[in-house]
């Protein structure tokens, strides 16, 4: 199968569309950041737009369900040959993160992009 079409970075489930939208009804514009570790793990972190201050050192992958999904520069470096697939488990949230209290928590999963869609990818980092 060959690829005419530059691949999206990330992608959401049906499932995470749907908490996507319901968050959205509940605090407005939202924003994900791909959290690096430290207390939450690697959990795609949800907040309101406004909340969170995304620096000249993240990299915006694209949008989930019309919501930005943004990711720290050296986590793109580590992770820029695979597309970030998010989607929902039952859980808690993390601590910050709007899916907390939800009995519900987004997860990132990944696939590895083929030698096809590296090559549509190389000519811009998102």
């Amino acid at each position: 199968m060959t690829t005419t079409v530059k691949p999206a970075r990330v992608i959401a489930t049906p499932a995470a569309l749907e908490l996507i939208e319901r968050l959205r009804g509940r605090y407005g514009d939202i924003l994900f950041h791909q959290s690096g570790g430290c207390c939450d793990g690697s959990a795609p972190m949800c907040y309101p737009q406004g909340e969170f201050l995304v620096g000249d050192g993240d990299v915006l992958l694209g949008e989930i369900g019309g919501a930005p999904f943004h990711i720290g520069a050296a986590q793109f470096d580590y992770w820029k040959h695979t597309q970030l697939v998010i989607d929902v488990v039952p859980g808690q949230g993390g601590m910050f993160s709007l899916d907390n209290g939800t009995g519900l928590r987004f997860l990132t999963r990944s696939r590895l992009f083929s030698e096809d869609e590296l090559a549509h990818l190389a000519d811009s980092p998102t």
